[in-house]
C-alpha cells in the first residue's frame, strides 16, 4: 500500500514515539501509596493514558477508564502526581524501536516535521530533549499550547498554518482513537502505530488509513 506522500508530518509523543507508561505508572502507585490507597500497577496504567495527566490521576483515583473520584480526594491527589511526574518524565521512559530509523528518514526526505501530544508542555518538553528528539521539530504543540487538544482539530490546524500546509498534503503519525478523530476533523491522512495507547482496543477498529507496526516501515509506505 502507497499513501500520497505530503509535505508536512505531525508525530504524536505517548505511545507513538515514546513508551512512557513505566514512568506514568511508577508516579500513580506512589501517588496512590502517599494518599494511602491501593496502587493500579502497570497494566492497568497502559489502559489509562492518552488524554493527559488529569484524566490519567482521575482514572486512577476511580480506578476505572470513565469513573470520576471524588473531587476533593482528586484536589488531594493531582498536586502529589504532578510533583512526582515533574521529577520523573524520563527516568523509565524510552524510544520505541524503529523511531529513530524513522525519524532519521523523514528528515532526508525533507518532510516538514511538528510535534502534537495532549501532554503539557512541562513535561513534552524536557522529555523531548532527554531522549534527543526534540531538534527533530520545527514546532511543538503540546497539551496546554492552545486552547482545546486532540481530539479537536486546532492542534493540527495551527501547525498545518505555521508550515504553510494544506491539509490534503499533511499527514499525522499517532496510535489513538484521539489522533484519528483530530486527522479525520483536520481533513488529515493518519497512519497510527499497532504498538501504542488506545485504551485496549485495537487501534485498527478506528479505520485509520494505514497501521503500522514499526516507524522503520514509513519509507515503504510514503517513499
Amino acid at each position: 500500500m502507497n499513501l500520497k506522500k505530503p509535505e508536512m508530518i505531525l508525530i504524536d509523543v505517548d505511545g507513538t514515539l515514546v513508551d512512557s507508561v513505566p514512568d506514568l505508572a511508577w508516579c500513580v502507585d506512589e501517588m496512590m501509596k502517599q494518599i494511602g490507597m491501593p496502587v493500579c500497577g502497570e497494566a492497568k496504567v497502559r489502559e489509562w493514558v492518552g488524554n493527559g495527566v488529569e484524566r490519567l490521576v482521575r482514572r486512577a483515583l476511580a480506578g476505572q477508564l470513565d469513573g470520576e473520584p471524588d473531587e476533593a480526594l482528586f484536589d488531594k491527589a493531582y498536586p502529589v502526581f504532578l510533583a512526582l511526574y515533574s521529577e520523573n518524565t524520563c527516568k523509565r521512559s524510552c524510544l520505541y524501536p524503529g523511531v529513530q530509523e524513522g525519524l532519521n528518514w523523514m528528515k532526508q526526505a525533507g518532510f516538514k516535521l511538528g510535534c502534537v501530544t495532549n501532554k503539557a508542555a512541562c513535561f513534552t518538553e524536557p522529555l523531548l530533549k532527554e531522549l534527543g528528539l526534540f531538534d527533530n521539530f520545527s514546532i511543538v504543540i503540546s497539551g496546554d499550547t492552545l486552547e482545546k487538544k486532540k481530539p479537536d482539530p486546532q492542534p493540527l490546524l495551527h501547525a498545518a498554518e505555521f508550515f504553510g500546509v494544506s491539509a490534503e498534503n499533511a499527514l499525522m503519525l499517532g496510535d489513538s482513537v484521539s489522533d484519528v478523530k483530530a486527522a479525520r476533523a483536520a481533513g488529515f491522512r493518519i497512519i497510527c502505530m499497532s504498538y501504542g495507547y488506545n485504551h485496549g482496543v485495537d487501534i485498527r477498529e478506528a479505520n485509520p488509513d494505514a497501521v503500522i507496526d514499526s516507524m522503520a516501515e514509513l519509507p515503504s509506505l510514503l517513499g
